[in-house]
């Protein structure tokens, strides 16, 4: 099992973090954009909001909705340092490197690949 593997199934055996879906506004949002768009969002987003070592607001610095990336960081426990503990062993305190900040970004962009290749219709 490779690492993204383990932490998706890890991650599917949350309840909180599984109940997790691209809602209509993100869909469209992802359906409307070319997914470079997205995932530079998702570079920028990691880098101003996460990657430093005492980030702003920490552990309330992700909305839940009105944007693709800010639902995956929820799923994917990449929403504040402390579930990057919890969830990726990443320490908090430190600036995360450009290797860890790409990782991330990655995971990101696979769970919101996973979810446009899900119906919608089927978790109404």
């Amino acid at each position: 099992m490779t690492a993204k593997e383990d932490i998706f199934d890890r991650l599917g055996r949350s309840a909180f973090r599984s109940r997790f879906r691209l809602g209509q506004k993100e869909r469209a949002y992802a359906e409307a954009k070319v997914r470079d768009t997205i995932a530079a969002h998702a570079r920028d987003f990691i880098a101003a909001r996460l990657a430093p070592a005492h980030p702003r607001n920490d552990g309330r610095q992700t909305p839940m909705r009105g944007h693709p990336v800010f639902v995956a960081q929820h799923a994917t426990a990449c929403c504040c340092r402390s579930c990057l503990e919890k969830w990726h062993l990443i320490p908090p305190g430190r600036a995360l490197s450009p290797d860890e900040q790409a990782q991330i970004v990655d995971l990101l962009m696979c769970w919101i690949d996973r979810q446009m290749t899900v119906d919608p219709r089927s978790h109404s």
